[in-house]
Parts: structure tokens; sequence; C-alpha cells
């Protein structure tokens, strides 16, 4: 949960930079609470702790926000304002690759035939052919 010095530095941030709607969030503090918990423990939404509010708004506000820009415009005014971030680290044991990645085979891929093979071959034949 964040603590009521980290509130007072980021709410004026926040207030910039959050999508304007026709009704304010509730608790936005809480479910801000809930996406950091969710983005520093990397569990899923539904991981989120009750005391944190319903994991479904966390993930609708986050998505909604990340759509609008609003976490890179507030990235951005963090960093005009001198507010010190942390470091993230990113593990790649978790992240899956896709299967093309790892060579598996694409749909509809072309079989290689032998015909290249077949005609290189007749073409070598023929010049051995000529040079005997």
């Amino acid at each position: 949960m964040l603590t009521d010095a980290e509130w007072m530095r980021l709410e004026p941030l926040i207030e910039a930079c959050r999508p304007k709607g026709k009704t304010p969030p509730r608790d936005l503090r809480r479910t801000l609470s809930a996406i950091l918990w969710r983005h520093q423990n990397g569990a899923k939404w539904r991981a989120i702790p009750a005391e944190l509010g319903p994991w479904a708004r966390a993930a609708q506000t986050f998505i909604r926000w990340a759509r609008l820009g609003a976490w890179e415009r507030l990235l951005r005014l963090a960093q005009k304002t001198g507010v010190q971030l942390g470091m993230t680290f990113l593990d790649g044991t978790s992240i899956r690759a896709h299967q093309k990645a790892a060579g598996g085979r694409r749909k509809g891929a072309h079989k290689l035939s032998g015909t290249g093979a077949r005609h290189w071959a007749a073409r070598a034949a023929a010049l051995a052919a000529r040079l005997a």
C-alpha cells in the first residue's frame, strides 16, 4: 500500500496525468496500490489481495490508462519534477517466447522438395560429361 508520504508526492502528478472521465475514480489511492502490488510481485490480476480492492477495477484502470497514454505522461512528469524512481529488473525466465521463436514449424510452411537438388545434380553430370 502507498504510504502517506508517497501518496502526497504522487497525488498531484496523478491528478495532472490521469484521464478525466464523467465520474471521478473511486478510491484511486487503493486502486493504484493494487496496480503497484501486482507489478512488484509479478502476480496475475486475480491474485491481488482483497484489502487492495477489487482486482477487476485495478485491471480496468491499468488497461484504460495504458491505452490513453496516462502512464507515459506520468513517467515524463515524474522525471521532470525529480521524483526518484526505483529500478526494474526483468527476468527472462518469466517471458514466454512464441513458438516461432523456438524454431517451431509455421502453419502452411512450404516443404522443401528435392527438385532443386536434382536440377543441380543433372547440371553437374552434364558438365562432367562435357569435360570428359
